[in-house]
């Protein structure tokens, strides 16, 4: 028993030690306080199903199109938005906020959250 413990204890350092910088490198987070305003508006066009893909041309937890996706750089995490983790999802929604001063391409959500547009 002792040395499943030992070995679990192991494995975890080595995860950590070795693929954290890689892993951050790759897939930057969102800063914390604007993490909350990204899960807000995920459950708001998603239900907060950061992997949704209903069929209706939208994907992940903020209803991206592929265009929109590739456009701000989403291809560079994956192809669909959907199968991108939420962080790679919130990078790609930071850009295109920035690009367009508000949370305009959200904008139902956005008016109900009482975000700027």
């Amino acid at each position: 028993m002792k040395f499943g413990l030992f070995a679990k204890a192991t494995v975890v350092a080595s995860i950590v030690v070795c693929g954290v910088a890689p892993m951050a490198a790759a897939s930057p987070s969102a800063p914390p306080a604007q993490a909350s305003v990204w899960d807000r508006l995920a459950k708001c066009e998603a239900g907060g199903n950061w992997a949704a893909n209903t069929g209706n041309g939208y994907y992940g937890g903020l209803q991206f199109n592929r265009r929109t996706w590739a456009a701000h750089g989403g291809d560079r995490f994956h192809r669909y938005p959907h199968r991108a983790s939420r962080e790679q999802q919130i990078v790609i929604a930071e850009a295109l906020r920035a690009a367009r001063g508000g949370f305009g391409a959200w904008p139902a959500c956005a008016r109900k959250l009482g975000l700027p547009r």
